[in-house]
């Protein structure tokens, strides 16, 4: 693999550029020149960093697949100039962002890492510059043949690089927003790097990396909770648009034993509407054979999500929904790990 000691730094929008308006005292975003007057640590950097940005910028709040597919056309139309890609991102739904994107690239051979911050760049204890740093540092890190350390989209946050479509945010006020509790982090970053070399996945590189950017949206997230009502419940699930559902079971894939549940979710499953199992819990995995009420759910026709995270689970249906029209297509790809975002012993599989 050639290198080109180069990489590319993308500025969605997010805390990390925003300042103060001297009116309203509102955090709103600023123009991309800011984060470069405020980080002059930049001329430290052996590696060439060269930038894009999105004008406007996007209130992460506001992220769609839409935005996800500019993203992928604006890498892939530049994937062979760089050696790796930081894309700066709000918060609150970058952890969506880094699991679609873990879909779209297919046999991803460069790292795609994504970064922000709790405090804006231009504040005295900011986190955004370490933050974006370090990213661009672990972008630019490679072995001695020249193949990167950790070719996959990931996100880094407050010393720990972390399988993006294995993060979720944990926490909304301290400098450690996010975690990957169902998977070892892939990266400490301390004095030096230490990467965990057998939890990062390794690419084909004799083989090009394939692009996707088809998504359909029409997905659901369902949480149970004590007291849900059948007529509530019932008109959700009989939108005829509805495709997918992502349901946030109780512990480990339990759910009320009520018959008229398991009524509604067989009828949605017998149009060919894709009900994923997730639990509730933050650490931890759906598993039906458990109890007596996960077999119900299994009856009723609905897959585990094992132990994938709701923001995985969500983009991965709409991904593959994007991909296929037959409903079996996206169960059996439901059940399997296409980008290391789920745990299945021996059975893992690309599109």
């Amino acid at each position: 693999m050639k290198r080109t000691e180069k990489v590319l730094l993308i500025y969605t929008g997010g805390t990390i550029g925003m300042g103060r308006n001297p009116k309203t005292g509102a955090l709103e975003p600023l123009d991309f020149n800011h984060l470069a007057e405020n980080v002059p640590e930049f001329k430290q950097i052996p590696t060439e960093v060269h930038t894009y940005q999105f004008v406007p910028a996007i209130d992460s709040s506001n992220m769609s697949p839409k935005f996800w597919g500019e993203i992928v056309k604006i890498i892939v139309d530049r994937y062979d100039m760089y050696d790796g890609f930081v894309i700066l991102h709000g918060t609150d739904t970058m952890a969506y962002t880094a699991s679609a994107l873990s879909f779209m690239f297919e046999n991803l051979t460069k790292p795609i890492i994504l970064t922000g911050s709790q405090l804006p760049i231009g504040q005295l204890r900011t986190d955004g510059k370490e933050n974006l740093m370090t990213s661009i540092e672990l972008a630019a890190a490679h072995h001695k043949d020249d193949t990167p350390m950790v070719p996959e989209v990931c996100i880094y946050f407050n010393g720990h690089l972390l399988r993006g479509n294995r993060a979720t945010k944990q926490n909304a006020d301290e400098y450690n927003a996010f975690d990957s509790f169902n998977y070892p982090h892939l990266c400490e970053a301390g004095v030096s790097f230490n990467f965990r070399k057998h939890a990062i996945l390794m690419p084909d590189y004799s083989k090009p990396m394939v692009p996707h950017t088809n998504f359909d949206s029409n997905v659901f997230v369902f949480s149970l909770f004590p007291g849900a009502e059948e007529n509530i419940v019932r008109h959700i699930l009989d939108a005829p648009e509805l495709r997918g559902i992502v349901m946030r079971s109780f512990g480990s894939g339990n759910a009320p034993s009520m018959p008229w549940l398991m009524k509604l979710l067989k009828q949605a499953s017998g149009r060919g509407v894709v009900t994923v199992n997730v639990s509730q819990c933050i650490s931890g995995q759906a598993d039906m054979s458990r109890y007596d009420t996960g077999y119900q759910l299994q009856d009723a026709g609905v897959i585990s999500g094992f132990d994938t995270t709701v923001e995985a689970a969500v983009t991965k249906l709409m991904f593959l929904q994007g991909q296929f029209s037959d409903t079996e297509r996206v169960r059996e790809y439901m059940q399997r790990s296409i980008a290391g975002e789920i745990t299945i012993p021996n059975i893992e599989s690309s599109l």
